[in-house]
């Protein structure tokens, strides 16, 4: 029995986000201290297996409503069906011929929920791959990224840019230009300039979370894109500012300038701050990392924070504050193990 696994991380949005989704510019790095997991074998019917993360069973009404509260209503599986749907609908557009075995998948997913670490679309790109090798079908890399948001926004409904999925299907460290000049098509998908980095470039850097709290991405960005196409001044310039940010974080990266990096990721947060109205838990997690002397902002959509820091000893203050407060505090993974 042929047994395929991929596995898709996590990630963290160093600067730029959200301007992704508005013809901005970011720079995404990988987080593989957390991943989603999918296992695909032959069988005799197509199955979608249920995980833990889709169960039905609770202890009491009070359970349920905290789990949704936590977790949001949904699991992986409308992922995994919306994947497997509009990967049919890609290669019968293209006059693909898929072979007629059938399988079981199976997912599983250490990465924490609605956080703003991609773990919707970590499931998505892991689900691809599978797919692609289970029936010999290349999707150009560059399109993956697209088309892994075509699942989303065409397929779910579910709102946001091609950022997570960018450095979920490249890896590594990635600076990500999506401006309409550099726009342009690659397999029927529309794409933009994508460019690796080399992560030994990055300072230190530490990412937070808190375990007991969330929020789903579409909260944050349903908000700002009826601004934004309302062409509120304040959120249109925060978008070029944004992008703004990140060419200079990609040339602060490049000149081995910790200080001015800090400065801009501190930046970053703070014209976020100015048109959204945030959270208290949130911004309180970013003013308990800037109290202790490191740069913060937002990794994703709020719920996890990630930003930079000097010393071992401040990273010790850093994460015993945080532990005071129910906040995880990790160094992420960025590069393959040897």
């Amino acid at each position: 029995m042929k047994i395929i696994r991929k596995k898709a991380y996590a990630r963290a949005g160093l600067l730029g986000n959200p301007s992704d989704g508005y013809n901005g510019k970011t720079i995404s790095f990988i987080i593989r201290n957390y991943h989603a997991e999918i296992v695909l074998y032959e069988w005799n019917t197509l199955e979608i297996v249920p995980s833990v993360q889709d169960k039905g069973k609770f202890r009491s009404i009070h359970d349920l409503a905290a789990d949704v509260r936590l977790h949001g209503y949904y699991g992986g599986m409308r992922l995994i069906k919306a994947t497997i749907k509009r990967f049919s609908d890609y290669c019968i557009e293209r006059n693909i011929e898929l072979h007629s075995q059938n399988f079981s998948i199976r997912y599983s997913s250490n990465i924490p929920r609605q956080v703003g670490m991609a773990g919707s679309s970590s499931i998505i790109v892991a689900t691809l791959r599978c797919l692609m090798e289970f029936y010999d079908v290349t999707i150009p890399r560059k399109a993956q990224p697209s088309f892994v948001l075509s699942v989303e926004q065409e397929e779910l409904g579910i709102s946001g840019g091609l950022q997570d999925r960018v450095i979920q299907v490249y890896e590594g460290l990635v600076y990500m230009n999506f401006d309409k000049e550099v726009e342009h098509s690659a397999d029927g998908f529309l794409c933009y300039d994508y460019q690796p980095l080399d992560p030994s470039l990055l300072p230190n850097i530490y990412i937070a979370y808190h375990a007991g709290l969330s929020e789903p991405t579409e909260i944050f960005h349903n908000n700002i894109r009826g601004r934004f196409l309302n062409s509120e001044p304040e959120v249109v310039n925060a978008m070029q500012r944004f992008a703004e940010l990140t060419e200079q974080g990609k040339q602060s990266l490049q000149d081995g300038n910790a200080e001015w990096l800090a400065e801009l990721i501190d930046e970053n947060f703070d014209l976020r701050q100015r048109i959204s109205n945030l959270p208290e838990w949130q911004t309180d997690m970013i003013r308990t990392a800037r109290s202790c002397g490191a740069s913060a902002k937002f990794a994703g959509s709020g719920g996890a924070i990630v930003g930079t820091y000097t010393s071992d000893s401040m990273l010790q203050k850093l994460m015993q504050r945080f532990e005071d407060k129910h906040v995880k505090t990790f160094i992420p993974n960025i590069l393959p193990p040897d």
